[in-house]
C-alpha cells in the first residue's frame, strides 16, 4: 500500500481535477460557450482531468476566447500568441493520450495482463496504441472542420500533424511510468486500484505535455501542423 500521506494527496488532486473538468463542462455545455472547433469541447475537460487548476486556468484565459458566443458578447477578437497557440495545439495530443492511457490501464488491470511477470510492458503497448488512435482522431476532427478536406486527405494530414506529437508525449509519460515501476514503488507495486497511481499518472501526463510541446512548436513553425 502507498503511504497514507500520498493517498490523501492523491484523492485531493483527483477530486480537484474532477471539479475543474466539471466546471469546464458546465461552461461549455450549460452556459453555452461552445468552442469554434467542436473537438475542443471534449479536449478542454480531458486536459483538466490531468492538469487540474492549470487546465481550468488555461481554459478560462484562452479557451473561452475561441467561443463564438464569447466573442459576440465581448467583441474580443484577439488571436492567441504563438506560444499559447502551440500549447492549445498540444492539448489535442494530450487529451487523446490521456483518454487512451486511462482506458488502456483499466482494461489491462481488469485482465491481469503481464509480460515476463511485469504489467508495465503491456501497459506501454496498449497505452501507445490507444493514445495514437485517439490523438490522431482528435487532430483529424480539428483538421476536417477547419480545412474541409476529403476523408482520406484528412487522415493523412492528421497523421503528419500528430504522429510526432504522440510519440514525444508518450516519451515523457513512459519515462515517468518507468520510474514509478522500477524506482518509486517496487514492492508492493502500485496498480490502477490505488488513487496514488492516478495521481502519479497525472504528473506523468503533465510531463508528456511538456516533452511534446517542442515537437508541436517545430511542426507548426514548419507548416506541418496548424496552430490553434
Amino acid at each position: 500500500m502507498p503511504p497514507t500521506w500520498l493517498t490523501v494527496l492523491a484523492w485531493i488532486s483527483l477530486a480537484t481535477a474532477s471539479v475543474c473538468a466539471g466546471l469546464i463542462v458546465a461552461d461549455i455545455f450549460v452556459r453555452g460557450y461552445r468552442q469554434h472547433v467542436w473537438i475542443m469541447d471534449v479536449v478542454w475537460p480531458l486536459t483538466a482531468l490531468y492538469s487540474g487548476p492549470l487546465g481550468l486556468l488555461a481554459y478560462r484565459r484562452w479557451g473561452r476566447l475561441h467561443s463564438p458566443r464569447y466573442r459576440d458578447e465581448t467583441g474580443d477578437r484577439r488571436h492567441s500568441p504563438f506560444s499559447v497557440s502551440v500549447g492549445i495545439s498540444d492539448t489535442h495530443c494530450g487529451a487523446g493520450c490521456a483518454l487512451g492511457d486511462v482506458i488502456g490501464e483499466w482494461v489491462l488491470f481488469a485482465l491481469g495482463a503481464t509480460i515476463a511477470g511485469a504489467a508495465l510492458w503491456p501497459e506501454y503497448m496498449a497505452d501507445f496504441a490507444l493514445a495514437f488512435i485517439f490523438g490522431i482522431a482528435f487532430q483529424y476532427f480539428a483538421i476536417m472542420q477547419t480545412r474541409h478536406l476529403r476523408r482520406r486527405d484528412g487522415v493523412v494530414a492528421a497523421l503528419k500533424s500528430d504522429t510526432v506529437s504522440v510519440i514525444t508525449f508518450e516519451i515523457g509519460l513512459f519515462g515517468w511510468m518507468a520510474l514509478m515501476f522500477f524506482v518509486f514503488f517496487t514492492d508492493p507495486r502500485l496498480t490502477p486500484a490505488h488513487a496514488a497511481y492516478w495521481f502519479l499518472m497525472q504528473i506523468g501526463m503533465i510531463l508528456g505535455f511538456l516533452t511534446s510541446y517542442p515537437a508541436n512548436s517545430w511542426l507548426i513553425r514548419h507548416g506541418i501542423k496548424e496552430g490553434m
